[in-house]
């Protein structure tokens, strides 16, 4: 199958090009950025490419503009922020074409209703990828962890088999993204908004890596349960069957902390230390309205949302530090 990644981002730029060097499949990227095409283009479409700081070295990647773009793809593959998605369907859509099908694995929840304006339902794929990866700068990505580290889960929004998902999972399990095929679909997307409603959004809060949340005893049993447990109680309100238990969830934060991810900063962070609005109201905003329309509340999520803006708010008077990029002198 044919591909276009939508988003020439950190996310983006390591899907396409594991697909484009690991599974051998034609790539198109895709970016609205006019910032982060200009600087491609300046790079002879060529982007860097890192792992874990190291190996930094330059692929060519074809590249276009929503208005330039005249391929025409099996799969559209979405990876940009909650807010900038519509706007972007808006100038994509004179491409799109019957037969399609549109992939959202973006943070947050939000994008499939606005994919169902221009898919229909037989042809959305909802997934979510639990893979570390930082965008130094537009163009410059940075692979964090070994080859095949991390993994990727994948939903039709039918909650039906399909032979585009079937074709799928071979290419992006020859990408090394280890994908795996649920029929649960918002189970599914749910298990990663949950997962960054906790690490995301009190790492960006406390300008963190992952793993030094765990310096704080309590961060688990205090800080991370209460979380967890508020958005399990607004999912089961809504009918909404998760995944993982409460528990399995606790566990998944404890050992993506500790063992898996303990040097990420996570994307909010990036976005946080870069000067650019962060996605907490498509995160833990999200649960918050989620829990009050279904007859109950998560007021530790409206409370972590309100901190979050301050943090944002408080970048006038002591802007952060940006720990992400290493210093590639000389490139």
């Amino acid at each position: 199958m044919k591909y276009a990644v939508v988003g020439a981002g950190a996310m983006g730029l390591r899907y396409g090009i594991l697909l484009q060097e690991n599974a051998g499949v034609a790539v198109d990227f895709i970016e609205p950025t006019q910032a982060s095409l200009d600087k491609i283009r300046s790079q002879d479409n060529q982007v860097w490419k890192s792992r874990d700081h190291q190996e930094r070295h330059q692929i060519k990647i074809n590249i276009s503009s929503p208005e330039d773009y005249t391929g025409e793809p099996d799969v559209w593959i979405f990876f940009m922020k909650q807010m900038q998605l519509q706007e972007t369907l808006e100038r994509l859509s004179p491409k799109f074409k019957a037969g399609q099908t549109a992939l959202g694995a973006m943070n947050g929840m939000g994008h499939i209703e606005k994919l169902q304006k221009y898919f229909d339902d037989e042809h959305i794929i909802g997934g979510t990828a639990m893979i570390a990866t930082v965008l130094n700068d537009f163009g410059d990505v940075d692979f964090m962890g070994a080859e095949s580290a991390g993994s990727s889960v994948y939903a039709n929004l039918t909650e039906q088999p399909s032979q585009v998902m079937d074709n799928l999972l071979v290419d992006f399990q020859a990408a090394h993204l280890n994908p795996s095929y649920t029929e649960n679909f918002m189970g599914t997307l749910l298990t990663k908004v949950f997962f960054n409603a906790v690490e995301n959004s009190i790492a960006t809060m406390f300008q963190s890596r992952m793993g030094q949340l765990m310096a704080y005893n309590g961060f688990l049993e205090g800080i991370a349960r209460p979380l967890i447990d508020e958005a399990y109680d607004a999912a089961e309100a809504a009918g909404i069957k998760l995944i993982e238990t409460r528990d399995e969830m606790v566990a998944q934060v404890d050992y993506v902390s500790n063992v898996a991810n303990p040097l990420h900063f996570p994307s909010m962070y990036q976005d946080f230390v870069k000067g650019r609005p962060t996605e907490v109201d498509y995160i833990n905003g999200w649960i918050a309205d989620l829990a009050e329309k279904h007859g109950t509340k998560a007021p530790n999520h409206r409370l972590v949302t309100h901190f979050v803006h301050l943090a944002e708010a408080m970048r006038e008077f002591t802007p952060p530090v940006n720990k992400l990029a290493p210093d590639y002198t000389g490139a």
